[in-house]
């Protein structure tokens, strides 16, 4: 296995641990509170959860987030993700695809997992930091390769300045993902991996083509935390745990962002815990809710434990629906809120 490969096994120990999420910083979803309605006029089952994002509909608005790719364990991981997804009409996002990319194999991110779910939203996913390696075309192949709707670009520079030999040459990007953006001709989505993304990166990224944002707020695992937990540096860990507790709060983020741009499609993950945290994030502009780390805890059991997670997951939100009096998606992110901060 390659180093690659070892440092992607080891990110998905560190995230079972359960030793490497945010301690002082919280999504801020807590402080979001609705308005009650005592008299809904509704069926909760006829509730509508179903939304279009990027021209595709899906039945409900949940985004199983990139999590697995480039080792051996993601084959059978990645394949209960998109069971799960084929099931219950979600997106999927892969992990990240560098390894099949350089040639390491492609380990979980082929065309078997759109075999498994024909008709989902399927995104691809390559780190910003290979922009300036990878052209154009290569990109192509990373959409090609699972015949993907979309391609996530995740922005990690605070991950990769907290590895040993990471990437910390991040002058020029934004231009070559402009490049990405003319050329694919899929949806280019960008995300952060949990330290989220202001209003004004995400206005720079709008401006050069990109068609959504996945804010990956703080206050869910920490990628500090996890490349502290994988260090045996001890300054290294020291640092690793200095920002442990970086960023822009998930709740924040979608605010901010959607103050600035709105119409832009966003998908507010970070911390995600329950349905009533996904109906908050909803309320504040998200079109999906993602979530990682607790569906990679129950796709390590089987489908279903999984699907037992979405069950739950889509029974808080429909009640938050229910007792807002909304209808439909399109109601809830008008529904009242008692306060916002």
């Amino acid at each position: 296995m390659s180093q690659l490969s070892k440092r992607k096994a080891g990110h998905i120990e560190a995230v079972l641990s359960g030793q490497v999420n945010a301690k002082a910083v919280d999504t801020g979803f807590d402080r979001v509170r609705f308005e009650h309605c005592a008299l809904p006029e509704l069926d909760l089952q006829d509730i509508d959860l179903s939304v279009e994002f990027l021209g595709k509909r899906l039945r409900r608005p949940f985004l199983i987030s990139s999590m697995t790719g480039g080792h051996p364990d993601a084959v059978g991981i990645n394949a209960v993700l998109a069971e799960a997804a084929q099931t219950l009409g979600i997106a999927l996002g892969v992990g990240s695809q560098r390894v099949a990319l350089s040639g390491g194999g492609f380990q979980g991110t082929d065309r078997s997992l759109r075999r498994i779910a024909p008709d989902v939203a399927l995104y691809g996913n390559v780190g910003a930091a290979q922009l300036r390696e990878y052209c154009p075309n290569r990109m192509q192949r990373a959409v090609d390769m699972i015949d993907a709707d979309a391609l996530i670009v995740h922005l990690n520079p605070l991950q990769e300045a907290l590895q040993a030999n990471g990437d910390t040459r991040w002058n020029g990007l934004l231009s070559r993902l402009e490049q990405v953006c003319i050329q694919l001709p899929v949806p280019v989505i960008v995300k952060e991996v949990g330290f989220g993304i202001s209003a004004t990166v995400a206005t720079r990224l709008v401006e050069c083509g990109v068609s959504a944002v996945d804010v990956a707020g703080a206050g869910g695992t920490s990628w500090s935390a996890v490349e502290g937990w994988l260090s045996d540096d001890f300054q290294r860990v020291e640092i690793a745990e200095m920002y442990r507790d970086w960023g822009i709060p998930t709740a924040t983020a979608l605010r901010q962002i959607r103050a600035v741009l709105p119409d832009l499609p966003l998908i507010g993950s970070g911390g995600i815990r329950h349905g009533l945290d996904a109906a908050r994030a909803l309320r504040l502009g998200a079109h999906l809710v993602g979530q990682a780390g607790p569906l990679l805890k129950a796709a390590i059991d089987g489908i279903e434990p999984l699907l037992a997670h979405f069950a739950a997951l889509e029974q808080g939100l429909r009640l938050a629906c229910f007792a807002t009096g909304s209808s439909n998606l399109i109601s809830l992110r008008k529904a009242t809120l008692l306060e916002e901060d």
